[in-house]
């Protein structure tokens, strides 16, 4: 693929998107293959050593703001009939709650995303803190006199330690999983503003 077939799927695929983004982003890689032919690649060189072109419509998108999308997406085109705006303000009182709903119902599933995130933590950090008490009576114990009690609780204490560290771990791997599934939903909702 040389630069203007590249450049000419990449507007099209853009479409949808502000107009100064998609000259912004079509700017960006024009310098970027100019820059490498200059250096002595090919056209064909240059387009294949910038990666997959599915890959460079997903990091301009994520770039580009939800509200921003859905500003231009909402912008009407032409100047809105008489009829239209009586339309409008007489279903009012329908479309509002509704797009009250909408709004709210996400913002209920994103803070409840991080709500999840929140709380694998915080149970994590019990578990540890736990742990550490348990060593902190283990010891107390010790100088009571009492070895059986002691090590009961020391081993305890251990088991808590080890799986707070293991648990650690888990949930980080969970919260990335969690963040990549949220990702990948936020640019299927963009892509839709977008057409694709």
């Amino acid at each position: 693929m040389n630069k203007n077939e590249f450049l000419t799927v990449l507007r099209e695929r853009l479409q949808g998107l502000p107009e100064e983004d998609i000259n912004k982003s079509i700017d960006f890689y024009c310098e970027m293959i100019d820059d490498r032919v200059e250096d002595g690649m090919s056209e064909a060189e240059a387009v294949d050593a910038l990666g997959n072109i599915e890959e460079i419509i997903s990091q301009i998108l994520s770039e580009v703001s939800l509200p921003k999308l859905v500003k231009e997406k909402v912008k009407p085109k032409r100047a809105l009939k008489a009829w239209e705006i009586v339309l409008l303000v007489l279903g009012a009182p329908l479309w509002i709650p509704l797009l009250a709903a909408v709004i709210l119902t996400v913002l209920a599933v994103y803070l409840s995303v991080w709500t999840v995130i929140i709380s694998l933590y915080a149970v994590d950090l019990s578990i540890a803190v736990s742990g550490l008490v348990c060593i902190g009576v283990a010891l107390a114990l010790l100088f009571d006199g009492q070895i059986i009690p002691c090590g009961v609780v020391f081993g305890a204490g251990l088991v808590c330690v080890g799986l707070s560290i293991l648990l650690f771990f888990a949930f980080n791997l969970v919260t990335k999983g969690i963040l990549w599934v949220s990702k990948k939903v936020l640019l299927g909702i963009k892509g839709l503003f977008i057409g694709k």
